[in-house]
Parts: C-alpha cells; structure tokens; sequence
C-alpha cells in the first residue's frame, strides 16, 4: 500500500512505525532517550528509538523543534509523518535532516509495520507488518 502525501522534508527512511491518534508536544513530551513521557498520551512509555513517528499534529513550544533536531541528529528519530504539519515539527524535522511528509490519513497507519517514508516523493509505503 502506498499513500501519498506532500513532501515538507527530504529524506528517506526504513523503520518501524509508531502511531499517535494525539497531538503530539515534544517539550515535555519526550525524554532525551526519545521515552514518551506525557501522561496524556495514547502512547505514554513507548519508544521513539530507530521509529518513524507518526501522529496528526505537533502543538506547544517552539522548543519542540529543538527536541525533534536533537532526537534526529542522535539517531533516536528516523522520521516524522502528519496528518497537518505545523511550522515547529517541520523546523525540527528539516533542521535535523529527517524525512517529513504531511497530508497522510494517519488514522489509516498500523502502530508497529514497517515503513519506508520517502521525503522527495511525499509518500509512505508499507513494507510489512512489525
């Protein structure tokens, strides 16, 4: 299955999924080992860990764009899927260099299949299930 979205940053990334049904804040969201740690979340003590992160929007402090560059350019975060982008989560993303694409029905992704998340064609293409 392929859905196809528009691309906001360009890259390429084969990884298991990780589906938020939530807005998502990454300032007090997310630890640094890329640990869930909003209480609130439908995703509360899972891991961003080598996972493409999917979920409908970023909400909260510009700080979150911080967290997102930090997370990618240490490896924990391989990319970032959206049902609408907003300028924090696609600062983050670019500046870290990780694939983002927006415009996907997230609520059609299945938490834990794998991926491949391609930020030149704005697509999402399922590779099999986690």
């Amino acid at each position: 299955m392929i859905l196809k979205g528009r691309a906001i940053s360009k890259g390429y990334a084969k990884a298991e999924l990780l589906v938020s049904k939530k807005p998502f804040s990454f300032l007090g969201g997310v630890d640094r080992e890329g640990n869930i740690i909003d209480k609130d979340s439908d995703l509360y003590g899972e891991s961003l860990k080598g996972k493409i992160f999917a979920f409908p929007y970023g909400k909260g402090s510009t700080v979150g764009s911080y967290v997102i560059y930090d997370l990618a350019k240490r490896g924990i975060l391989k990319g970032i899927i959206n049902l609408e982008c907003e300028p924090i989560v696609a600062t983050g993303a670019i500046l870290g260099g990780i694939p983002l694409v927006d415009k996907i029905d997230i609520y059609k992704l299945k938490n834990h299949s794998i991926v491949i998340l391609d930020g030149y064609k704005g697509e999402v293409r399922y590779e099999g299930s986690g």
